[in-house]
């Protein structure tokens, strides 16, 4: 399964930070971002993704986060 989400990271940096911590979350994914979007789309491909997770460690460091609709 692949999810996908609008952010507003806009920092290569900031993007590698959460990479990292996302992997803590979900080690075996396949996490992605993609900073020329318009969107600023984090992509994690994974067995099973929890959006509500994903949110949540978002919403505390304060970025915007929103997965997209199919």
């Amino acid at each position: 399964m692949v999810e996908v989400f609008k952010t507003d990271i806009k920092e290569t940096s900031v993007a590698d930070h959460l990479i990292f911590e996302l992997l803590l979350l979900f080690p075996v994914a396949q996490i992605n971002f993609d900073l020329e979007d318009c969107d600023h789309i984090l992509r994690i491909k994974a067995k099973s993704v929890c959006i509500k997770t994903v949110q949540k460690l978002f919403s505390e460091k304060g970025i915007y986060c929103e997965p997209l609709a199919d």
